[in-house]
């Protein structure tokens, strides 16, 4: 039976940011209730081999809270993470490999571009691919996960693009994988051999599309991304300058917003992952809250694990 681990349900940064003093980061400063590190998911069949959705830059944090990703017991160096699947290239999703360089073998599943990017960036040359082998995937194909001696992990991942934009700190520059449309933002669905049972996951989505959608509908398990409650949020809050379509993130709430769009589709669990320091909705007392809870949403807390 599929097993899945909210390792961290934040937008960059985390909750609360470092030099952030808006009500959330405030609240947060103060509970450790409220705290959530960055977007992450691990993933498994078997309960004793891991996959991680993308390695946030708080994964060693992440691992040390999380007893199912600990070193097993007796032995010098091991890890029960089998692979990492990156849905796109931006810092909240890759940096977590640089925890990763102590000579473990693993599998970094990822787009040609977002491949490309780590390619361009020799830092990640510390994760030696003698050991740690990068395999590209594509759009709408599915590919089975395997362990390290490439024996079948009983998990199976199709990537699917969904509406988003490459990497913040690449804008005004040329993209290392090239200017093609897709690739740079991907939604996965896993899905376990054994029980059929299926699981998706996005953690950046600037809109939801007809195709999209009829991808989800009757969803035994969807985690959306929830960075912002409305699309003018930062700026009102004056924490920034760009809307949450700017930054290739939908709102929660409006009529175009996730709350909205994905309603009456037939889904038994939906939670928001990847959520802002600025949504009020983190917040258990306030309105957004509330209207998440009626909508039949979840905000999860960090090491959250769900059974489809």
């Amino acid at each position: 039976m599929m097993r899945v681990v909210v390792l961290g349900a934040a937008a960059g940064g985390g909750v609360p940011q470092w030099n952030c003093g808006c009500a959330v980061c405030r609240a947060a400063f103060a509970d450790p209730a409220l705290r959530r590190t960055q977007a992450s998911v691990a993933v498994s069949a078997d309960g004793a081999h891991w996959f991680l959705i993308n390695a946030s830059p708080d994964l060693r944090q992440q691992v040390i809270a999380t007893p199912q990703l600990h070193p097993k017991e007796g032995a010098l160096r091991h890890s029960p993470i089998a692979g990492v699947i990156l849905t796109n290239g931006e810092v909240d999703a890759v940096a977590g490999l640089l925890s990763m360089r102590e000579g473990w073998p693993f599998t970094i599943y990822a787009h040609a571009k977002v491949l490309a990017v780590l390619r361009a960036n020799s830092i990640f040359n510390v994760l030696n691919e003698q050991l740690v082998r990068r395999q590209p995937i594509d759009i709408d194909q599915p590919f089975g996960l395997a362990l390290q001696d490439g024996t079948p992990s009983g998990l199976v991942v199709t990537a699917f693009a969904v509406p988003g934009k490459a990497a913040w700190y690449l804008e005004g520059q040329v993209h290392p994988g090239g200017e093609a449309a897709d690739g740079d933002t991907l939604g996965l669905t896993v899905t376990d051999k054994v029980t059929g049972t299926s699981v998706h996951v996005l953690t950046a989505c600037a809109r939801v599309t007809d195709e999209l959608k009829a991808r989800l509908a009757g969803a035994a398990l969807v985690l959306f991304d929830g960075t912002v409650w409305r699309d003018d949020e930062l700026i009102a809050a004056g924490l920034g300058h760009k809307t949450g379509q700017a930054m290739g993130h939908i709102a929660m709430a409006g009529d175009d917003g996730a709350i909205a769009a994905l309603h009456d589709l037939g889904i038994a669990q939906r939670l928001f992952v990847h959520i802002n320091n600025s949504n009020p909705a983190l917040l258990a007392d306030t309105a957004e809250r509330k209207a998440v809870d009626e909508a039949g949403w979840t905000i999860p807390p960090d090491g959250m694990e769900v059974t489809p």
